[in-house]
């Protein structure tokens, strides 16, 4: 087949929406052009290293231990979405039948300057599905050390309460308490414009705002020594997911109301949003 033919096929394909379906291979001796190149939603972070807390829980006999300290190291750029989704593209998506309407307190909200929230962790997965689908590019939710690499100077891990006494374990959950009282008081629900909480060094927006972003990263329980060794594999549930945001959040992946899910970590997000993560080699 000619190359023109074939140029032809895959436009149609990308015309009809099909394109997903289109596996990444070029004709002999034509070379792909990075996807990402000339995309001015998405933020291409360098490669580099990245360190954080791990979100992994980790218990001895029983009672939590301090998290470990985790350093991930990426060989290749992450290309990431600068903005969240917003509700004018994720309603795009629901009128396409490819995902599930918004709840009633959020139905009517179709802006293109604020961020679709209200969305669990399989609507945010439909979503992206449905977007590969519609560009011909393979989008996904990021890991949680993806989301750390890309939010850069932006985002600072707010205080842990580093309080694990084994003999006294109420002291850890008075000191949280306290903390998360001291949270309430100063947030704002209200979603805001793109923008509003500021941009870092890679053009990547709102790290750290109002709005939590899911992850793929599966909540992980490891059962510990008291020199810190696992003494049995750890236990991986992903009907758990890890939101991202100015602390990181343990959310049941079905819950669209962080108030309502299952928060393990923290005081429940104010909001559950979508950002993608772009496979430009896809």
């Amino acid at each position: 087949m000619q190359l023109r033919t074939i140029t032809s096929v895959i436009a149609g394909l990308a015309a009809a929406g099909s394109l997903a379906a289109f596996v990444s291979v070029a004709p002999p001796g034509v070379q792909a052009a990075p996807a990402a190149a000339a995309d001015p939603l998405i933020a291409v972070i360098p490669p580099g290293q990245v360190e954080y807390y791990a979100t992994a829980e980790g218990l001895v006999d029983g009672i939590p231990v301090p998290p470990k300290r985790l350093a991930t190291t990426f060989d290749r750029p992450v290309h990431i979405m600068k903005r969240l989704v917003s509700q004018a593209e994720y309603t795009e998506c629901v009128q396409a039948e490819a995902c599930r309407p918004l709840d009633r307190s959020q139905r009517g909200n179709v802006s293109p300057d604020l961020p679709v929230v209200g969305v669990s962790w399989h609507d945010a997965t439909r979503y992206a599905r449905w977007y590969s689908a519609k560009t011909g590019r393979l989008y996904r939710l990021p890991t949680y050390a993806e989301w750390v690499h890309a939010a850069g100077d932006a985002y600072t891990e707010e205080l842990r309460v580093d309080i694990y006494d084994p003999d006294n374990p109420a002291q850890r959950w008075l000191a949280e308490y306290a903390l998360e009282t001291q949270r309430k008081l100063s947030a704002d629900a209200a979603p805001k414009p793109f923008g509003h909480f500021g941009t870092n060094a890679a053009g990547v927006q709102d790290i750290g705002g109002n709005v939590w972003e899911w992850t793929d990263t599966c909540h992980v329980r490891q059962y510990l020594d008291a020199d810190g060794n696992a003494v049995l594999p750890p236990n991986e549930n992903c009907g758990v997911r890890v939101v991202a945001g100015s602390h990181y959040s343990l959310i049941t992946d079905f819950i669209r109301d962080p108030k309502g899910g299952a928060c393990s970590v923290g005081i429940p997000p104010a909001n559950l949003g979508i950002r993608l993560v772009l496979d430009p080699e896809s």
